[in-house]
């Protein structure tokens, strides 16, 4: 990752603690608000009935269960057969039927809605003022309400209103937010103006209980939805507060430290025992901005390579909340910068070889022109070496620029004929007898195999030649190469190129198809080459002929690259693929 991007992740990551830093500080401040609210709304008046004695909200998250409570206490002591709660909806302009709810059953409820310009509860909402009915069938009014699906009769609705006061108990703002039914008094009787008063004070509750809970439900929403955007990172996270306690860890962090039981309140150093790391968030903690670190961390008996970066944690007022750390995965990328480089030292022997040769014997023709020094077979044969290495750059640049093409996005176009499998199978074993001297490349067919597939011809060439170089250039003693050929049931070919050479470690055999790849060891130190072979064979194997490739080797006694592709390749899919 490169460290415009690891930056950005730092500020975004610092952005979303302080955001969660400050739904934390909300949420308590809710909490306070929720047990003050609950006492202003209880005034002398309220506490002497019945109704509102033992009525508290003592904790915002038991809001749910005190407001069914609060509900049932209305109905009794109005004898209302049905309490219902509308809340305003500022994105539709409805006021909706909320849970919970006495005398209706939920799924009535949530099909009562009602636009705020219409029926008695728009009238409510909108003027704020109670009103009463004592004829719902022949009150127009009532009509727009669909009380008709709650069988109504009669009833009363008031407006749910929050007070905002100043630190002198003078109300600054009145806000609506909704409203409160009572619907058929019980024993056939109307409801009275005293039942409207008594509803409207207990609607006091109600609004402010509604509201903490609205406020609450909103906070905990987006809490939960930075909290999940913290578990969803990749990169690891531990958020420490300044007295060295975590207070979050997500999962890529617990996965790097191997943590599988609750951290959230242990001391850092419970966490970690890499003195370097703890020497970084000490000077964190106390202040400073620590230049970043890389560490290694032994995980799972592999060790992986990890940046540390850390930043502190400060609210508006510039105090400090903690000390942010990201941990970050580096070892691939480690991994690709040593590939790298050995790539760029490889690249350069295998140009620098050629154009020496190059070089070389066209400056021994152009000395022996003047003085006839060689003869029509000398200059044959000088000619014929810088022919061969002139293709030799050739191979080396189109891999290069073949890799590129790949690595970019871009696909190598196929050319998909029907071609001959046994000539293309003679063909390249036989030009590869002619190029190693010291080898012997014999082709084995196994059974019947089809005469014609359908394929890339040239691409298939390129990829039965890549490994028969591959085989040669790692038998160094000489030996046997062999070309196996199979038919993989119906619809498939198998093939296998197999030497008697130094082999491959089992570490390294799911690495070998990988760019830049090679494997360093005694035998193969002197063998050149730019790991990109094998790259390219994966490719045209995979992506040109929607086949497989893998590789069995055993070290010290040679290796055998497979693969299957199918006889007939669907070239509509493999167009696709490589569009």
């Amino acid at each position: 990752m490169g460290t415009f991007e690891s930056e950005d992740l730092k500020r975004q990551i610092e952005q979303l603690t302080q955001q969660l830093e400050t739904l934390r500080q909300e949420n308590s401040s809710l909490k306070s608000q929720s047990q003050g609210s609950t006492e202003a709304t209880s005034a002398p008046e309220v506490r002497s009935t019945p109704a509102e004695s033992g009525v508290e909200v003592g904790n915002i998250q038991e809001g749910d269960i005190t407001l069914r409570r609060l509900v049932q206490r209305i109905a009794m002591i109005l004898q209302a057969e049905k309490i219902v709660i509308m809340f305003y909806e500022t994105e539709t302009s409805e006021l909706v039927a909320i849970p919970p709810a006495y005398g209706v059953d939920d799924e009535k409820l949530a099909h009562f809605r009602v636009r705020a310009t219409q029926g008695i509860t728009g009238e409510v909402f909108r003027e704020a003022v109670p009103a009463i009915f004592h004829n719902a069938a022949n009150d127009d009014r009532t009509k727009k309400d669909l009380v008709s699906l709650f069988h109504v009769n009669n009833g009363i609705t008031v407006p749910l209103i929050i007070e905002k006061r100043d630190d002198e108990n003078r109300i600054v703002d009145r806000t609506t937010i909704g409203v409160l039914h009572a619907f058929n008094k019980r024993h056939g009787e109307d409801f009275n103006d005293e039942d409207v008063r008594l509803l409207e004070r207990m609607a006091k509750n109600v609004g402010s209980i509604i509201a903490n809970l609205q406020l609450y439900k909103a906070v905990m929403k987006e809490r939960e939805e930075l909290l999940q955007t913290f578990e969803s990172l990749t990169s690891g996270l531990v958020l420490i507060t300044p007295e060295g306690k975590i207070s979050q860890m997500n999962a890529s962090a617990r996965a790097v430290f191997r943590m599988e039981g609750e951290v959230i309140g242990e001391h850092y150093t419970k966490v970690t025992e890499n003195p370097h790391l703890i020497e970084f968030l000490e000077s964190g903690l106390a202040g400073g901005e620590p230049t970043p670190i890389e560490i290694e961390i032994d995980l799972k008996a592999t060790l992986r390579d990890y940046s540390v970066q850390g930043a502190q944690v400060r609210n508006e007022d510039g105090k400090q909340l903690g000390f942010v750390t990201i941990i970050q995965d580096i070892t691939e990328q480690k991994n690709l910068d040593k590939m790298k480089s050995s790539f760029v030292a490889m690249a350069s022997h295998e140009l620098r070889t050629p154009l020496t040769a190059i070089k070389g014997f066209s400056s021994t023709l152009l000395d022996g022109v003047d003085h006839n020094l060689y003869d029509a077979n000398d200059q044959k044969e000088f000619l014929g070496i810088i022919v061969g290495e002139c293709d030799r750059l050739r191979r080396l640049i189109d891999d290069l620029l073949n890799t590129a093409r790949i690595e970019s996005g871009q696909s190598l176009t196929p050319n998909y004929t029907q071609f001959e499998l046994s000539n293309i199978l003679e063909k390249v074993v036989r030009v590869q007898n002619q190029a190693s001297a010291r080898h012997e490349v014999k082709l084995e067919i196994h059974g019947e195999i089809p005469a014609k597939i359908i394929g890339d011809e040239d691409k298939f060439d390129q990829i039965l030649t890549n490994l028969l170089n591959n085989a040669i250039k790692y038998s160094p003693e000489g030996g046997d190469v062999i070309v196996h050929a199979w038919s993989e049931g119906d619809d498939k070919i198998k093939i296998g190129v197999q030497d008697h050479g130094i082999g491959i470690p089992k570490e390294h055999l799911g690495k070998v198809f990988e760019r830049f790849h090679r494997v360093n060891n005694e035998d193969n130190r002197k063998i050149y080459g730019t790991g990109l072979g094998l790259f390219l064979v994966r490719h045209l194997v995979e992506e040109v002929h929607l086949g497989e490739i893998w590789v069995e080797s055993e070290v010290g006694k040679g290796s055998m690259f497979l693969f299957t592709m199918p006889k007939e390749i669907d070239i509509e899919k493999a167009k696709e693929l490589n569009s």
